[in-house]
């Protein structure tokens, strides 16, 4: 079973590769840089915890939809790709802390 997860995210990561970089017409070894933070946002703002055992797929569908209005948002209004990272960071730590702070009022 254990295999057959790690085939399938295989599969599915290397479709991926070729997916961006058929989109670009470029393979560069930088090419997905920066994704992972992108990825980690949507899946910790859609509602899944860090602490692990929560989070479903439409909640990490819901926080995409919504990583990605910021980044198009950002882009539109020209703002540089450092400060749409720090953004995103803020993002990150504040659903975090929101899970947290959750978490110790649902136990108490």
């Amino acid at each position: 079973m254990l295999c057959s997860v790690y085939v399938i995210s295989g599969v599915f990561a290397g479709l991926s590769g070729v997916l961006l970089s058929s989109r670009v017409i470029s393979g560069a070894p930088t090419l997905g840089e920066g994704y992972e933070l992108a990825s980690i946002a949507a899946v910790v703002i859609g509602g899944a915890s860090l602490m692990g055992g929560r989070g479903t797929i439409w909640g990490t569908a819901l926080g995409l939809l919504l990583i990605q209005t910021l980044n198009n948002g950002l882009d539109i209004l020209i703002v540089p790709a450092y400060w749409q990272n720090v953004i995103m960071g803020v993002l990150i730590v504040t659903a975090v802390a929101i899970d947290v702070w959750a978490a110790k009022h649902r136990i108490a």
